[in-house]
């Protein structure tokens, strides 16, 4: 009877686990299956007089590290002066105004239409800025770019051609990574993004089914914001929340894949846990404003409304993945390893549920970029491990979201390159219930030679390794604030290397590179 207690609950956790993790799969299938319907080329580039006008927004709070690089990136696109509006979207608190207001009067005194918009409040956050920006806006498109990404000379170029399809809404392109190398957690974000980019979003782009303008690094058609109902703030992924009611309105998204943002990924352990809870938190929020509107649908196709309750429930997957952790300890002591149903119910699944779906996803996404399949599966341990870890603290963020109320944007910390990097630092829960899972997890690594579960016994450890990684490195950056160290500078990858290494296999399309 103790056994059935404690393997019954284990089994329903790990089966829905496989469940997202045969969804992985699926979008493999999907981006293999309709692999034909990626474009070979991109577009052809429309003649001088034809390009309309562009609003860039440049969305800003307290990012005196990068401002500056962002706004000169901007001012050298490649675009006619006449057709091109910068709006700097500045809600800041600090003495970052004064060095945004200095370099929009730069931009004024070269020729630039660039004009500085600041808020007496943050009404609305993110979402607030870009309503009160469009309200003023002059372009008939309107690309944003977040404080960390540095678009291309060649982005507009690149992405406006495809708004002569008047029934485009918004294209996204597709991101880079400046630090991609610089240390085991930016290079497991990388790889994260990079599935969620040349899996997910080419998958769905390619199959028709919903896919959502990831924030920053993409235009929108400025009357499809209208028509979807402008930027709301009742959420906290108010870019997911806008994309799911303008493709409901009957607006089409594109997904650039061909041309590269690059911007940097968060170095420290407390900025990745910050941005990661206000996306699984958004993601919540605006599952339970639009999903029964979209199930509602009954006049989209199946495929499509099965798709969008995968796309915006997959955080659900900490909650599972955290019990599951609390789970495996006792059932490991009850399931004796000699028992056909101990290796059915425990040792297979969690090595086919941890490992099969996601080496394959991350593979492929690997591939498609012309890197090789092994740098997937070398840092796939560390991928697994760094979720588990953190799925305690988005725990919390999924339930917060399941709440009513909209809650602070809480922006991501960026470092730049200059002295005096990373002035703002974010600041998360202490890992108190990590660390006590780390412990739980040393158990079960004990427990699972113990029983001879030695199938089980590296999956426990990955427990250990996440749990104890994130709890430790919290840790060590609390100290390392105290201590404030002198800063120097940093160096990050130059774009054209990052664009150079994110492009596809010389003498292949993206078609021939999708999935083999």
């Amino acid at each position: 009877m103790t056994t059935i207690l404690i393997a019954a609950p284990y089994l329903t956790v790990l089966l829905v686990l496989v469940l997202y993790g045969l969804h992985r799969s699926q979008l493999v299938y999907l981006l293999w299956k309709h692999r034909r319907s990626l474009p070979a080329a991109p577009p052809q580039p429309l003649h001088e007089g034809d390009l309309p006008r562009v609003t860039v927004q440049l969305p800003l709070f307290n990012e005196p590290d990068v401002l500056e690089r962002l706004i000169d990136a901007v001012a050298a696109l490649d675009y006619p002066r006449e057709k091109l509006e910068i709006q700097v979207l500045d809600d800041s608190t600090d003495a970052s105004r004064e060095v945004a207001r200095a370099k929009v009067v730069e931009l004024v005194n070269r020729g630039i239409d660039a004009v500085y918009i600041h808020r007496a409040d943050r009404t609305g956050y993110k979402a607030g800025a870009l309503d009160f920006g469009l309200q003023r806006a002059k372009g008939d498109l309107v690309a944003i770019f977040d404080a960390d990404f540095l678009p291309q000379r060649s982005f507009l170029r690149a992405v406006v051609p495809h708004f002569a399809d008047a029934g485009v809404a918004c294209v996204q392109a597709r991101w880079g990574h400046l630090n991609r190398d610089t240390s085991i957690l930016t290079s497991v974000q990388a790889l994260m993004l990079d599935g969620h980019h040349m899996v997910e979003n080419r998958a769905r782009y390619a199959a028709g089914r919903f896919f959502n303008f990831s924030g920053t690094g993409g235009i929108w058609r400025k009357v499809a914001i209208g028509e979807a109902g402008g930027w709301q703030h009742d959420t906290l992924t108010e870019d997911l929340d806008l994309s799911y009611r303008a493709q409901l309105a009957g607006w089409r998204f594109v997904y650039e894949e061909a041309h590269v943002t690059p911007a940097e990924l968060p170095e420290e352990m407390e900025a990745f846990r910050a941005q990661q809870f206000r996306w699984a938190k958004g993601t919540v929020q605006t599952a339970r404003k639009l999903l029964r509107r979209v199930w509602s649908r009954q006049d989209l196709p199946l495929g499509v409304r099965t798709e969008a309750v995968f796309h915006m429930t997959p955080h659900f997957a900490y909650p599972l993945m955290l019990a599951l952790a609390a789970l495996l300890l006792p059932t490991l002591l009850v399931m004796p390893a000699g028992d056909p149903l101990s290796l059915l119910l425990v040792d297979i699944p969690l090595m086919i549920g941890s490992t099969g779906s996601l080496a394959t996803f991350y593979c492929v996404a690997e591939k498609a970029q012309g890197r090789t399949m092994g740098s997937a599966l070398s840092r796939l341990p560390w991928l697994i491990a760094i979720g588990a870890g953190m799925s305690p603290y988005l725990t919390r963020a999924v339930w917060e979201g399941m709440q009513s109320g909209t809650g602070e944007f809480v922006r991501t910390p960026k470092k730049g390159v200059g002295v005096g990097a990373g002035t703002y630092r974010a600041r998360t829960s202490l890992p108190v219930f990590e660390l006590l899972l780390t412990a739980e997890s040393v158990g079960s690594v004990i427990a699972a030679v113990a029983t001879q579960h030695y199938i089980a016994a590296p999956f426990a450890m990955l427990f250990v390794l996440g749990f104890g990684f994130v709890s430790l490195n919290v840790c060590r950056e609390r100290l390392a604030a105290r201590v404030a160290p002198a800063s120097r500078p940093r160096v990050l990858a130059p774009v054209e290397s990052v664009v150079a290494s994110a492009s596809f296999p010389e003498g292949a399309s993206a078609t021939d590179s999708a999935v083999a």
